[in-house]
C-alpha cells in the first residue's frame, strides 16, 4: 500500500487524472524529506548553547552550523552528473544509513574544526538521498502527479524545520547536547527504513546523455532562464539562512530575553509555511511561475521591518511571513527547473540544488559578518537585498 512507486509508471505520463493513493503516498514522500534534512537546520534552535559550548562568535559558530550546506552544494552537483547511474532505492538507503555516522559523532565533536567538518559529511549524505529522492520523484510520477508530489517533498522539508528545531530545544533544554545528535542519528536510521520498505527496487532511468555532463551542465548555465532560475535558489537560501540563523540570537538577548525551551516554541512559526507551502503547485498552474515567485518573495520582504521590531509579537508575525515567502517562493523554483530542462533534467536539478546551498553557505559569511560588525538591523537588510535580488532575475522566467 505504501510503496511509493507501485500505482505509478513512466509510461503513465501523459494521463490526466491524479493516480490512486496519492494521498498516501504524498505523505510518505513528505515524511521521508523530513526525516532527510531534519538535521540541516534543527541545530540552528540550539545555537546559543553551541556559542557557549565552544567559547566562540556568533557568526563563527553560525558559520560551522551551516557548513552542512557546503557538503550539499557539492553533493548536489555530484549526484546530479553521475544520476543516470545511480540505483535511486540504493542510493537513498546508503546515504541516510551514512548520514547517522557524522549525526551521532557531533555529540562528541572536541572543537569547533572538528565540529564543522562533520557538519560537511551531514550534507554530503542529506543532499544525496534529497538529489535522488527528487530524482525518482521525477521520473516515476505522472504529470498530473508530479506538482503534488514536489509540493509535498518540500512540505516535509518545511516541517523538518519546525518540529526538527522544537526538538532539539527540548532534548538539549532537558538531557543536554550530547543527546539531542544521538537523537537525530535514530531519526536518520529511521529514514533509511522508511525507505526500505516504501521505495521499490528499479533500475536508474537509461542515460540520454549524448554529451559529457559538464558539456550538459554548461548547456543549462547558457539557458537564461534556468541560469535565473538557479539565481533564485541562490538567493532564497542565502535569505532563509540569514534569518533563521541570527534571529537566535537576537531571541536570546533582552529585550526579548527568551529561554532556550521558549526558543524551540517560536518555530511554530513555521506552521503556516507547512499549509501554505502545499499550495504552491496550484498557484504555479493558476497564476504562473514568475507572478508566483514575485508574489512569495513580496510576502517574505513584508516580514523583514516587523522582525526589527522591539516586542515579540512582531518578531514572531516577521518570521512567519519570511518562511511563508522564502517556502513558497522554492517550491516554485524548484517545480520550475524540471520544466524548464527539456533534457539532462538531474543535472539541471543537481546544479540547481547546488546554487541553493551554496547560497545558504555565503549568506552565513556574509550575513554572519554584517550582523558581528553592525548589528541585527545590518543582517535584515542584507536579507531585504537577497530578496530583491532574487525578484530581478524571476524577470527572465518567461512562460
Amino acid at each position: 500500500m505504501t510503496d511509493l512507486s507501485a500505482p505509478i509508471r513512466p509510461a503513465a505520463i501523459t494521463i490526466a487524472a491524479h493516480s490512486p493513493g496519492l494521498a498516501l503516498r504524498s505523505l510518505v514522500i513528505g515524511l521521508t524529506a523530513f526525516l532527510t534534512v531534519v538535521d540541516l537546520f534543527a541545530t540552528q534552535a540550539i545555537l546559543p548553547s553551541l556559542t557557549r559550548h565552544y567559547g566562540v562568535t556568533p557568526a563563527a559558530m553560525g558559520f560551522a552550523v551551516n557548513a552542512s550546506t557546503f557538503g550539499m552544494a557539492i553533493a548536489s552537483l555530484v549526484v546530479g552528473f553521475f544520476s543516470p547511474h545511480i540505483n535511486r532505492r540504493t542510493g537513498i538507503l546508503l546515504s541516510l544509513t551514512l548520514l547517522a555516522i557524522p549525526t551521532s559523532l557531533l555529540a562528541s565533536a572536541p572543537n569547533l574544526a572538528v565540529f564543522t567538518a562533520l557538519r560537511v559529511a551531514q550534507g554530503l549524505c542529506m543532499a544525496s538521498a534529497f538529489a535522488l529522492t527528487l530524482a525518482y520523484l521525477g521520473e516515476q510520477c505522472s504529470a498530473m502527479d508530479a506538482g503534488s508530489a514536489f509540493a509535498a517533498y518540500i512540505t516535509g522539508n518545511v516541517a523538518s524545520n519546525l518540529v526538527g528545531r522544537l526538538i532539539s530545544a527540548a532534548v538539549v533544554d532537558g538531557l543536554g547536547l550530547a543527546w539531542n545528535f544521538y537523537l537525530f542519528a535514530a531519526l536518520n536510521l529511521t529514514g533509511a527504513v522508511l525507505v526500505y520498505f516504501t521505495i521499490r527496487r528499479m533500475q536508474p532511468m537509461p542515460a540520454m546523455m549524448p554529451t559529457s555532463p559538464l558539456a550538459a551542465a554548461i548547456a543549462h548555465w547558457r539557458n537564461p532562464r534556468l541560469r535565473a532560475a538557479f539565481g533564485i535558489g541562490f538567493c532564497i537560501l542565502f535569505a532563509f539562512i540569514g534569518t533563521f540563523t541570527f534571529v537566535n540570537f537576537v531571541l536570546v538577548r533582552p529585550p526579548l530575553a527568551l529561554g532556550m525551551m521558549d526558543l524551540g516554541l517560536v518555530y511554530f512559526v513555521f506552521l503556516p509555511s507547512v499549509v501554505t507551502t502545499l499550495l504552491a503547485g496550484k498557484a504555479v498552474a493558476r497564476l504562473g511561475t514568475r507572478p508566483t515567485i514575485w508574489g512569495a518573495l513580496a510576502v517574505a520582504g513584508l516580514g523583514l521591518p516587523l522582525m526589527m521590531a522591539p516586542h515579540l509579537g512582531e518578531v514572531l508575525a516577521g518570521m512567519v511571513l519570511v518562511g511563508v515567502g522564502t517556502f513558497f517562493a522554492q517550491a516554485a523554483a524548484t517545480g520550475f527547473v524540471g520544466q524548464a530542462a527539456s533534457e539532462n533534467r538531474g543535472i539541471a536539478s543537481g546544479t540547481y540544488l547546488a546554487c541553493y546551498f551554496c547560497g545558504g553557505l555565503v549568506g552565513t559569511a556574509v550575513l554572519g559578518r554584517l550582523f558581528d560588525s553592525f548589528g541585527w538591523h545590518a543582517c535584515v537588510a542584507g536579507v531585504g537585498a537577497a530578496l530583491a535580488l532574487a525578484a530581478l532575475l524571476a524577470l527572465a522566467l518567461r512562460p
